[in-house]
């Protein structure tokens, strides 16, 4: 007994040296990945970092919907390979672009689409980026911090977790020392510099690129809880209406959805300005339900046109309370040198917030004057009319969500809608110029490869001109659906990021089809496969299109 008893005890322990081995080398593992996936960040083109994240993104979220079995009427109906592959590139690309109906896809489908749309929205995307910018600064400070501590000959830096206490001479500091630094000075010839941070490693803790780090690490976490708060006043209010309003109810119990992933599907399809929406109509089918759509339209314009205006109207007024005074001057002030596109001067945020409703107001004037009456809007009340056209209107600007269907609206508002999309979201009237910038790009002109960029447009010209050559047949033998115009919407709404569409009507056949049956997707899901392929191009283009705005500057028309 005795010796199984010490067997015992030598097998625990042995067990226990294992268990506490394998964990110490998984911990390692995990340290050497991170370390090296941030080096590979670090030292990666963003752009060649964007599109390896959204190429993966789209073929993880392709597998999950392939895993998942679709919810549909139809047992022996199952979405092609390129469809599901299309509608996760879609999904990740926040285009809304659709080859198959919404109604086909299951709860777990549902979710998986969610869950790409949450992490290919802007405001996430650009949450991640300035974490990794962040991490970048804060490694070049460590460096910064090795090397003084080596050369420093005065009295040594105590590098606490929490808080850093160094002294050094006042002649070193007043060359690095930012202007309304809180500084302390002892009268004694040296001044005693405090700063709390938990990761910050510098002696140098007011100077100004650690400044830049504290707000940058500031604004992170505003952006974090911007991005929370505004999903759960959404998902609380729309979950709210849906349980109160009993035709909002009766659509999704007809249609065999659960309301609470509904709820957080188009929330969350609504911020991040991807359009999906799980029922087939879109939200044509809620074009009564006035209380919805208002309730939508704030949701659209905090994650799009109007971001960078609330996002600095929240650091200013966390300000106000006192929270993070000096990281929120640093951030209201410079703008530019934090590095954040999304966080915009004063002047510019006010000329976009007019800007975004001007948009929003021509459009209101032209479509209540080409088609107030037209059939989309037939049944509808005065007040439903309008809050329906105010709808589409802001949708229009890269949501794509619509109550209305498109095919029916007269060629003025198509053409205006067309402009709309093409716009990127921050297009403003701005009269001030910033000659700093325009002799930068005249100085890069002189580089090759940005010589032969093309702009924006000369590339949808292209893109549209393959999507005619490999639909040539249908423009011959079905030119109502296969017309020039609607497929010049559809590409500008795959570029767009929108998901506008006039999609495919059998009644506009010159030669009716037996078996041609009217499908609530859009229009590209009557393409070839190569057609498909092309839009997939351009979704991607369309996303990853902030990396091209100067494109085609070496082009000169006299």
């Amino acid at each position: 007994m005795k010796m199984f008893a010490w067997f015992g005890k030598k097998l625990q322990h042995l067990c226990s040296v294992l268990c506490g081995q394998l964990t110490l080398s998984t911990k390692s593992l995990f340290f050497l990945a991170a370390c090296l996936c941030r080096f590979l960040l670090q030292q990666t083109n963003p752009l060649l970092v964007q599109i390896i994240y959204f190429v993966s993104l789209s073929s993880i979220g392709f597998g999950f919907l392939k895993i998942f079995k679709p919810r549909t009427s139809s047992p022996s109906f199952t979405p092609r390979n390129l469809d599901l592959f299309f509608t996760s590139v879609s999904s990740a690309t926040v285009s809304s672009m659709s080859t198959v109906e919404m109604e086909v896809f299951s709860n777990p489908q549902l979710i998986t689409i969610t869950i790409l749309m949450f992490v290919g929205g802007e405001v996430f995307t650009s949450m991640v980026g300035l974490h990794f910018i962040r991490s970048r600064l804060k490694t070049e400070l460590d460096k910064i911090a090795a090397s003084h501590a080596r050369l420093s000959t005065t009295q040594p830096i105590i590098v606490d977790d929490q808080i850093e206490l160094g002294s050094i001479s006042k002649s070193k500091l007043d060359a690095s020392k930012p202007e309304n630094d809180d500084v302390d000075d002892d009268g004694d010839g040296e001044v005693i510099v405090s700063v709390y941070d938990e990761t910050l490693h510098s002696s140098f803790g007011a100077t100004s690129e650690n400044l830049r780090y504290l707000s940058m690490k500031h604004l992170g976490f505003v952006i974090l809880g911007y991005l929370v708060v505004v999903h759960v006043i959404g998902v609380l209010g729309v979950s709210l209406y849906i349980e109160v309003i009993s035709s909002a109810k009766m659509v999704l119990k007809n249609k065999g959805l659960n309301r609470f992933t509904f709820s957080v599907f188009t929330v969350i399809s609504t911020f991040a300005s991807c359009g999906f929406v799980p029922t087939n109509e879109n939200m044509v089918v809620f074009r009564k339900n006035s209380g919805m759509l208002l309730m939508l339209v704030p949701q659209v314009l905090l994650g799009n046109t109007l971001y960078p205006c609330c996002l600095r109207f929240c650091v200013w007024l966390l300000g106000k309370f006192n929270y993070k005074k000096r990281e929120t001057r640093y951030l209201l002030k410079k703008t530019e040198e934090v590095g954040y596109k999304h966080l915009l001067s004063r002047e510019y945020s006010i000329f976009l917030v007019a800007t975004v409703f001007g948009f929003i107001v021509v459009q209101i004037v032209v479509f209540c004057s080409m088609d107030w009456n037209s059939q989309g809007l037939v049944g509808m009340n005065v007040y439903e009319k309008f809050v329906g056209v105010l709808f589409q209107s802001v949708n229009s600007r890269h949501s794509g969500e619509t109550i209305v269907d498109l095919s029916i609206l007269s060629s003025a508002i198509l053409v205006l809608f067309v402009v709309m999309m093409y716009l990127p979201p921050y297009t403003s009237f701005l009269p001030l110029k910033d000659h700093e910038k325009d002799s930068e790009i005249r100085k890069r002109k002189g580089k090759l490869m940005e010589n032969l960029i093309f702009s924006q447009l000369s590339y949808l010209v292209i893109f549209v001109i393959l999507v005619c050559i490999t639909e040539r047949k249908n423009l011959k033998e079905d030119p109502l659906n296969f017309n020039v115009l609607n497929i010049v919407i559809e590409v500008i709404s795959a570029y767009g990021n929108v998901g506008f569409s006039t999609g495919y009507s059998c009644k506009r056949q010159l030669h009716p089809e037996a078996n041609c049956e009217d499908k609530w997707f859009g229009f590209v899901g009557k393409w070839s496969d190569e057609g498909k392929i092309i839009l997939i191009l351009v979704m991607f283009f369309g996303r990853l299109k902030k990396f091209n705005m100067n494109g085609g500057k070496a082009w000169k028309l006299l």
